[in-house]
């Protein structure tokens, strides 16, 4: 059944590109899309954030680059690696460029998209889940939920010279959105949490940080706004990590299902004081 769906998907032809999105991690999480590109591409350069799960599932003559950036780390320059999958392209290759989550969101396959369309290199964007969205699903986290808020805003906890962005509008967000989801935020969370309670939210406000997400490393830490520097210090948790902000969080005793299948009880829905369960 797998195969006849495959055939019937378009191919990684020679010479072109393919900007992929891996999901947040669990290579269950893959696109149908994404896992064909894997088992056809020559070249598959890759990010540092690609769990090594899926890429196992490039075909064995495939050739693995990595081309991961982390924060204090020695890290390619993202105009080399653009020029890179011109280069791969170029030399007739099948190039896949595997990027975690979406390559779309805090990614920068937008850049390296518009270097090819420079270079009359052709492509195709295969989008991935995100983890601000997947990864908190696997936390137990849902980012919207009618009973608690109908918008939600996601942004990147520091720039490309690694500080916190300084035309976010913090007063507005923090004001406006009543969950914030954060990527690339944990190191700077205590300038983020004193901009949000400056802004006018409740020191008390739940926040949860989860690191590794859906991978087997995954770890979830919940606190408040007002706590959240110190409880990340102690806890000794280290990116990547997902912050989100916001009374969703909550929601976490109810619908942590990882844990449930490890054993945890679920508690009832804690925005309503009863719940009509069938018998």
């Amino acid at each position: 059944m797998l195969n006849s769906t495959f055939s019937h998907l378009p191919a990684l032809e020679p010479g072109s590109v393919w900007l992929v999105g891996a999901g947040p991690g669990d290579p269950g999480l893959l696109t149908l899309l994404a896992a064909k590109g894997l088992g056809e591409a020559d070249v598959i350069v890759h990010d540092a954030l690609v769990n090594e799960d899926c890429l196992r599932l490039a075909h064995p003559g495939a050739e693995l680059e990595y081309a991961g950036k982390r924060g204090g780390k020695p890290s390619a320059k993202q105009r080399d690696i653009s020029l890179r999958l011109v280069e791969l392209a170029r030399a007739g290759k099948r190039v896949l460029r595997l990027k975690g989550g979406d390559p779309f969101v805090f990614g920068r396959g937008g850049e390296e998209a518009l270097m090819l369309v420079e270079h009359n290199i052709p492509f195709r964007i295969v989008p991935g889940i995100t983890a601000g969205i997947g990864g908190l699903a696997y936390a137990g986290i849902p980012v919207t939920h009618r009973e608690v808020n109908h918008t939600v805003t996601f942004l990147t906890g520091h720039d490309s010279s690694g500080i916190v962005p300084d035309r976010i509008d913090w007063e507005a967000i923090g004001k406006g959105s009543p969950v914030i989801v954060m990527y690339m935020a944990m190191k700077h969370i205590a300038q983020i949490s004193a901009n949000l309670i400056a802004s006018g939210r409740s020191p008390s406000e739940p926040v949860a940080f989860v690191c590794n997400a859906a991978t087997g490393a995954q770890q979830v830490l919940e606190t408040t706004l007002g706590q959240a520097t110190e409880a990340v210090t102690a806890s000794g948790l280290e990116p990547p990590a997902v912050v989100v902000v916001g009374e969703v969080v909550r929601l976490r005793a109810s619908l942590d299902w990882l844990g449930a299948l490890a054993g945890r009880r679920l508690q009832p829905n804690p925005f309503r004081q009863s719940s009509q369960v069938l018998a």
